[in-house]
């Protein structure tokens, strides 16, 4: 198993901004105000999947519709500039389907901080947290085709959810990458984002044992990296993406 101080020294050099720049987590590096992070980051991390060459311009294009105010854009629920936005699996329904959910959230009064922070005091746990988060969205998606089933991973089916465990990362962890923002869910509760070029590292590094990339590999992968650090194991996410890449 890689030691500590490789660990250690690989978090230091890759948790930096300077890596910003071809991660999902750029496009919401481009607002200031936490409500707007927040919004921005959600979305962004629903559509980290595929090329990062693909999905971080389709997202600059979709922000950049979203105008200067995602919320205000979000609340006022006219999406009709996203006619023919798509993504992969995401259809133009799927991602207007998401939007009109934010948009019943926001308009209620409620936020993305506030539903997660609900989920988590009542369940105590973070995969609690993200079955009543997409409980939310089931319940009150229209027209919802198989591109937001998709984006919105089941947590019932006990698959990584690398996706939402990024966006927690993202809110929560304050370093130069993560912003911090969520002070409800303790760091140490947060699990590591992991998908196939994490799970191959990790393995290679004797971090990982399971075969299956699924919720129990995120587990497994999770308490190893707290022997290391167990206030903050996912402080590791980046040192082990960037090995990987760099290699």
């Amino acid at each position: 198993m890689i030691t500590k101080t490789v660990l250690d020294e690989l978090a230091e050099k890759y948790d930096k901004s300077d890596f910003i720049e071809s991660d999902p987590i750029s496009t919401a590096h481009k607002y200031g105000k936490p409500e707007e992070v927040e919004v921005i980051g959600f979305i962004a991390s629903l559509f980290a999947y595929g090329s990062r060459k693909v999905f971080i311009p389709k997202l600059n294009t979709l922000f950049t519709l979203m105008g200067k105010s995602p919320v205000d854009y979000l609340k006022k629920g006219d999406f009709s500039n996203l006619a023919g936005f798509n993504y992969r699996f995401a259809k133009e329904e799927d991602v207007i389907a998401i939007l009109k959910v934010l948009s019943k959230l926001y308009n209620s009064g409620e936020t993305l901080g506030s539903l997660f922070k609900y989920g988590y005091k009542t369940t105590g746990t973070i995969l609690g947290t993200f079955k009543v988060v997409t409980d939310y969205f089931y319940s009150n998606a229209e027209h919802a085709g198989e591109g937001f089933y998709f984006m919105l991973a089941n947590p019932n089916k006990g698959g990584a959810m690398k996706r939402m465990n990024m966006y927690l990362r993202w809110m929560v962890r304050k370093s130069e990458v993560d912003f911090g923002i969520w002070d409800f869910i303790p760091k140490r509760e947060l699990l590591i984002p992991l998908d196939v070029h994490v799970a191959r590292i990790s393995r290679e590094m004797g971090l990982l044992t399971r075969k299956s990339n699924d919720f129990k590999a995120v587990l497994e992968l999770t308490n190893n990296l707290k022997q290391f650090d167990p206030d903050d194991p996912v402080k590791y996410d980046f040192a082990i993406y960037g090995l990987g890449i760099n290699r």
